[in-house]
């Protein structure tokens, strides 16, 4: 299973990182998308927001306000779920997706991997 992780970020103490990290540690697929490029251990972050399809979960590190411009690429690829993690709740975008027949989650991806909810 491959997981979407937007709005990740290089910075160590982001949970955006460390939920690349631990989705890594864990054995699933990890792609990245960020506002800048770089690196979490051997992901690339990539700055440009193509959504690709296949993709199981897309985890979201970005506000609602900055959600906007992604809401049709992310219902287009078509993933079995989205997780809004603490911060990006959006109830709006959350019922468009329902709608679209892709199973949304508000919670946090840490807690869901360490506790096998994942």
């Amino acid at each position: 299973m491959t997981t979407l992780v937007i709005g990740a970020s290089e910075n160590p103490s982001r949970y955006s990182y460390k939920a690349v990290e631990l989705l890594r540690k864990k054995g699933f697929d990890v792609l990245a998308i960020g506002n800048r490029s770089g690196r979490i251990q051997d992901i690339e972050i990539n700055t440009e927001q193509v959504i690709p399809n296949k993709i199981d979960t897309i985890t979201l590190y970005i506000s609602s306000n900055n959600q906007e411009y992604l809401k049709y690429k992310i219902i287009q690829a078509r993933p079995r779920r989205v997780i809004f993690n603490p911060g990006a709740e959006n109830e709006m975008f959350e019922e468009e997706l329902k709608e679209n027949g892709i199973e949304t989650l508000n919670a946090c991806t840490l807690v869901m991997l360490t506790t096998g909810q994942y």
